[in-house]
């Protein structure tokens, strides 16, 4: 579908959100093909266009990936949850029956839950980690000590 040219002038090409992100053209393409990252549209030259949103979604997926080390399936999954929990916001303004925003709050909950769940899956993980590291850190200083000794003698 072709965007007219004033929906065209407000978005932006590959080029722009790259430089923009820090993020090369393969990246993105590569988000893309992935599906973490859809194009708002074509021109009629057939470059992919972007929307500001898209540029935040980019920067989200560069920091879950690299703040909190994601994997891209992880992110994929976290996203994909915001996703859904954005969608019951939307339902949760129309009604006005309780028991319908009960249903829904709980339906939010449960996504939450399951993008909390994956978050300590990957804290666990990576606590893990840091307490390998800690235990060659303390082996070392073990071995250091043990050195020093040795050289006073």
């Amino acid at each position: 579908m072709a965007l007219s040219a004033s929906e065209i002038e407000r978005q932006l090409r590959i080029e722009a959100v790259a430089r923009r992100t820090g993020l090369t053209k393969r990246t993105i393409r590569y988000y893309e093909a992935i599906g973490l990252l859809s194009p708002c549209g074509r021109s009629e030259g057939g470059f992919r266009l972007f929307t500001e949103a898209d540029v935040a979604r980019l920067e989200r997926i560069q920091a879950l990936k690299e703040s909190a080390g994601l994997a891209l399936a992880e992110i994929h999954e976290l996203l994909d949850a915001e996703s859904v929990r954005e969608r019951i916001r939307e339902r949760y303004r129309a009604p006005d029956d309780p028991v319908q925003k009960r249903a829904m709050l709980a339906e939010s909950r449960a996504v939450l839950g399951r993008q909390l769940a994956l978050i300590d899956r990957k804290r666990r993980k990576l606590d893990e980690l840091a307490s390998e590291y800690q235990e060659r850190l303390h082996r070392i200083a073990q071995l250091d000590d043990e050195l020093a000794r040795e050289a006073t003698r």
